[in-house]
């Protein structure tokens, strides 16, 4: 197995966090400069790996820490 098939247990949480806030992806593109896509890819768990300035621009946005974004699945 390649180290882009082990799987993760990490988890986003971003799709709730933008529910929390009656925001959407497009609305969260316009605010950190991302793009749908990559949004999108995050949001949908498809993500390998995420930048800290990328999250640092979600949580800016999102007024939240790596923690409320990201969380780790029980073994």
């Amino acid at each position: 197995m390649s180290d882009d098939d082990t799987p993760h247990r990490v988890v986003c949480r971003l799709g709730a966090l933008l529910d929390d806030r009656g925001m959407t992806l497009v609305q969260l593109a316009v605010a950190t400069g991302i793009t749908v896509a990559n949004l999108s890819v995050l949001k949908n768990g498809r993500a390998r790996a995420i930048r800290f300035s990328t999250l640092t621009a979600v949580c800016d946005a999102l007024g939240c820490t790596p923690g409320d974004l990201l969380d780790l699945e029980p073994a």
